[in-house]
């Protein structure tokens, strides 16, 4: 039989409790928490702090005392004010439940405020990306005003305007080009064209025309 892992309990532990104004009760916020307060720790560290559902859990070895002690200081002098960190794209999609189309959109039309930009470098490569952030408490608003659900039939109310607009466009230009086509009428007719019409040679053959 293999053998079975056996997993140690850190010696030393202590609990951070986020608050829901923190994390407005996403489970992707909690984790976008806990790398903001890693960022701020040793490297060493930072893999003794954890998130467990809405918590951080900070766990080292017993003769760890120093360290522990130093970090649970740093990581609670981090959390301070932590309510008012801006909220970044997957967070905000996770918390309002919207798609990354939604939120583009409503980023572009202004219904939904940008905070401003951050620019971050992706783990192991020398490329950057920009990318909107937003403010807490404006999100705290739209969650409390439910207006997801509005902005969704404004959007399909739009897009149905749009469809109608564009069919009442596609039968204007139609109807244009049926009138540059219109066929000439029997007056415009020339001699030469009249000439192939049933009985008309009798009928300028009588001095009719002259």
């Amino acid at each position: 039989m293999p053998k079975q892992k056996i997993i140690i309990a850190p010696a030393l532990m202590e609990t951070w409790t986020l608050s829901p104004a923190a994390t407005f009760g996403s489970f992707v916020r909690a984790k976008g928490i806990l790398l903001e307060v890693r960022a701020r720790l040793p490297v060493a560290v930072r893999k003794s702090l954890e998130v467990s559902g809405m918590s951080l859990v900070l766990g080292m070895a017993e003769d760890s005392e120093h360290e522990f002690a130093s970090t649970s200081a740093a990581v609670t002098w981090a959390l301070e004010g932590i309510e008012n960190l801006p909220v970044i794209p997957r967070e905000i999609q996770d918390i309002l439940g919207i798609s990354a189309s939604e939120r583009h959109r409503w980023l572009k039309d202004g219904r939904l405020p940008s905070a401003g930009t951050r620019t971050v470098r992706l783990s192991g490569r020398a490329r950057q990306i920009t990318f909107h952030v937003f403010d807490p408490r404006v999100v705290e608003d739209l969650l409390d005003r439910a207006v997801v659900d509005e902005w969704r039939e404004e959007d399909i109310a739009a897009r149905a305007e749009n469809r109608r607009q564009a069919a009442y466009r596609a039968k204007i230009t139609r109807s244009l080009k049926k009138a540059v086509k219109k066929p000439k009428t029997a007056e415009s007719l020339s001699d030469a064209e009249a000439s192939d019409l049933p009985g008309w040679q009798e009928f300028d053959a009588d001095g009719l025309l002259q």
